[in-house]
Order: structure tokens, then sequence, then C-alpha cells
């Protein structure tokens, strides 16, 4: 069964004026396709790997072979990465953390202002295109961190509880080359309840269902 792109879970515009409707179409309906069509493509000829959960394939990219490594990483992580980007913003969101992720940035960064800062920042300096990330490692520490290009913390063994994309496509249309004010806007759509959910499943050592088919 081929791996299959996940509707939006709302409309394009839904997340005006933080994202604007041209940008949420372009990302979800070309790019966020692009790679479950490059997937399913790399792995056209290995049966056994379209039957894995594109999480399991990150987290284990050694083990692929060396011909499609490369483009599970590149492609399998954007549909992962999507997959969850999509979910962790949602219309009217925003606001300070509730629930347990308000008390993991309490007691990791100080503040949420505190965290904000340090996210945005991780975020405005990684270089070229990536993500920057709030991540829970296997001794239950969590850390601010950034990735390059489509890379998910998955590979490294490490949890990601959520992430914000920085690449251009995901905000130029709006903000031109002004990243900082992006990740500003950013949190006035982020979905807390979501990322509660997410944490539940670090917590809990579930395998984490990041992608559809």
């Amino acid at each position: 069964m081929a791996f299959e792109l996940p509707p939006l879970p709302y409309d394009y515009s839904a997340l005006e004026p933080v994202i604007d409707s041209q940008t949420m179409k372009l990302h979800h309906d070309m790019h966020h396709a692009a790679y479950v069509k490059n997937l399913n493509a790399a792995l056209e000829k290995f049966p056994n790997l379209q039957s894995k959960q594109p999480a399991e394939l990150l987290r284990d990219l050694n083990a692929l072979p060396e011909e499609v490594r490369t483009a599970v990483r590149n492609n399998g992580g954007g549909h992962v990465n999507h997959s969850m980007f999509w979910k962790i913003m949602k219309p009217q969101g925003g606001g300070d953390p509730t629930g347990a992720i308000a008390e993991v940035i309490k007691s990791s960064f100080g503040s949420f202002k505190d965290f904000q800062t340090k996210f945005n920042d991780a975020g405005t300096k990684q270089f070229g295109s990536g993500w920057v990330w709030l991540v829970g490692k296997s001794n239950g520490e969590f850390q601010v961190m950034s990735t390059a290009n489509q890379d998910n913390p998955m590979s490294q063994g490490i949890f990601p509880i959520f992430g914000n994309d920085v690449w251009e496509h995901a905000y130029y249309l709006k903000y031109n080359n002004r990243r900082p004010e992006y990740l500003a806007a950013w949190w006035n759509v982020i979905n807390w309840d979501e990322i509660n959910k997410r944490l539940e499943m670090f917590r809990s050592h579930q395998q984490p269902a990041m992608a559809t088919r």
C-alpha cells in the first residue's frame, strides 16, 4: 500500500493572517505531496519497506539499503515532518501553553517567554532550510534543537514533541526574508492540545503515529 498525502485538518485560509491561504495550498498540495510521491517512487522495488510506517523507517536509517537511504531520509522525513506540522496548528490557536506541556516548559526553560526566545532564536539561526524543534530525550530531558533540510530528530534517537518549518516555502510569500517575524507570529496558531497528545506519546513510550500512509 502506497504512502498517502493526509488531508489538511482545516481550510487553506483557516490560519490567516498568520499563514496565508496561498502558502498553505502550495505547501500542502505541492511540497508535501512531492515528498509522498518521491518516497513511494524510492521504495517501489522494496515491498518489505512499503509495509512499514514512515517513522519506523526514519528511526533506523542505517538498516535501509544504501541506494534508498538518502531518499527516505529526505522524503520520508518531509512526509513525517509535515504530517505532524499540520496537526500542531489550528485556527484560533495560540495563547499560553496548557496542561502537561506547560509544566515541561516551565521546569525546563524557566518561563514560556524564555522558551519562545530560545526556540525562535534557534529557528532564526538555522542556516538555510530546516526545522526547529522541542524534543524529548531518552533520559527524560527536554531541549530545543534544529535540524537541516527534512531531517527528523527520530533519526538521532530523540522524540520530536513539536517543530516549526523554517524552509522558505513555509513563509516566503507573506514574510519574504523576515524569518524572525514568521517565527514570532507562528505562536498564534499553535495547537497545545495536539502537542499535549504528543508529549503523552513520548512519556508512554508508544510508537509515534506521526504520518499516515
